[in-house]
C-alpha cells in the first residue's frame, strides 16, 4: 500500500454503522487506493453446515470495496452496487476482506476485493472475489 495509513476516519465509519458494531468488524488497513476490514469467525455467524453465513462474506466485500473507494473520493460514498462470486466454504478463525481501487472517477469508484479466511495457524484461502461501483454522493466541493 502506497502513501500514509490513517486508520481512523475508516474506524468512525464503522463505529457509526450499527450493523458492523454487531459483527465485530473492524479496519486494519486503509490508505492508498486499499483497505482491509476483518471480524472474528463465531457460531452466530454460521450457516447450517458450520460455514460462514454468503451474508456476511457480502457485508465485508461491500463495505471493504467502499472504504477503498473512500482512500481516495472521502467519506461521502455509498454502494451503487457489487457482484460476488463465492469460491469456497468459508471456515477459519479470521474473516478478511482486502480492496483495492481499480478506477476513481469524479462520480464512480469502481473496487476489487478478495475475501479470505485465516486459520488458527495462520494459513488464508481464499472464499470469494467482489467488484463493486461505489457513487460519489458528497462531491468533495460541497462538503460541510
Amino acid at each position: 500500500m502506497s502513501g500514509t495509513m490513517d486508520l481512523e476516519p475508516a474506524r468512525k465509519v464503522l463505529a457509526e454503522q450499527p450493523f458492523s458494531r454487531l459483527l465485530g468488524a473492524r479496519v486494519t488497513a486503509f490508505g492508498g487506493g486499499e483497505a482491509t476490514l476483518e471480524l472474528d469467525i463465531r457460531e452466530e455467524l454460521l450457516q447450517q453446515y458450520g460455514f460462514v453465513h454468503g451474508g456476511v462474506l457480502s457485508y465485508a466485500a461491500d463495505n471493504t470495496l467502499t472504504l477503498a473507494a473512500g482512500t481516495v473520493a472521502g467519506p461521502g460514498l455509498i454502494t451503487s452496487g457489487f457482484t460476488i462470486d463465492y469460491l469456497r466454504p468459508a471456515t477459519g478463525t479470521v474473516l478478511r476482506a482486502h480492496g483495492r481501487v481499480v478506477r476513481a472517477g469524479r462520480t464512480r469508484v469502481v473496487s476489487r476485493c478478495e475475501v479470505a479466511t485465516i486459520d488458527a495457524d495462520g494459513a488464508r484461502t481464499l472464499c470469494a472475489v467482489a467488484q463493486g461501483d461505489i457513487a460519489v454522493i458528497e462531491p468533495v466541493g460541497e462538503r460541510r
